[in-house]
């Protein structure tokens, strides 16, 4: 008898190996021909954070997508996402700065003009005649870092809020990149921008006649 439930017993746990074999993720519990594939999703996951961060935290389309007039007021134009400055919209030149306006912005709210020159968005789209197609991984992380265009360029000026980019990380703004390279390419020149010049040095008062000569610079 004892014999008998010693057999029940061993075959009881022979039927059950394979499946606790399967729960566990051993080579047994695989697809048959199955091999883990470590960063199949990587991309998507790292586009669909880029996503939320383009269209949310970071707020890109507020500048970067031109507004049209809505039902309700001004609202991003979506056919044309992401894609900047409209190349058709040619702007006049800008109204003087006055009192506390020290600076303007188009209605599209694509183009503005203050202390520092005449600034548009850019085309963020991956055309590569107009867009940053042609910018890789490094370069757009580069240009958010620096605060310059490209990385190495002019100046990214007023108001894109680079500084604030600056302090994301190299992983955040490699998804905004990977994100942005999804995107629909739209063809879209904007302007280049325009640098003002750096004001000039404040003069210097003439010497008050008898009063001691300034110590020299060290």
């Amino acid at each position: 008898m004892r014999a008998a439930v010693r057999g029940w017993v061993l075959t009881g746990v022979a039927a059950l190996l394979p499946l606790v074999a399967a729960c566990s993720g051993t080579p047994a519990g695989r697809p048959e021909g199955g091999t883990a594939q470590p960063g199949a999703a990587t991309a998507t996951d790292l586009a669909e954070r880029g996503k939320y961060l383009v269209e949310g935290v970071g707020g890109c389309n507020d500048c970067h997508t031109p507004m049209k007039m809505g039902p309700n007021g001004p609202e991003p134009d979506m056919s044309v996402a992401l894609s900047g400055h409209p190349a058709g919209l040619q702007m006049p030149p800008a109204p003087p700065a006055s009192g506390p306006w020290v600076w303007h912005g188009s209605a599209t709210n694509t183009a503005y003009a203050g202390p520092w020159g005449v600034s548009y968005a850019i085309n963020l789209t991956p055309d590569e005649s107009t867009g940053i197609g042609t910018w890789t991984e490094q370069v757009f992380v580069n240009a958010l870092k620096t605060g310059r265009h490209m990385g190495i360029g002019r100046p990214i000026m007023p108001p894109m809020p680079w500084q604030a980019y600056s302090r994301m990380t190299d992983e955040d703004l490699r998804a905004m990149y990977a994100y942005l390279r999804t995107v629909p390419a739209k063809t879209n020149k904007v302007p280049e921008a325009v640098v003002a010049e750096p004001p000039a040095a404040p003069a210097q008062a003439a010497p008050t006649p008898g009063a001691p000569a300034a110590p020299p610079a060290q």
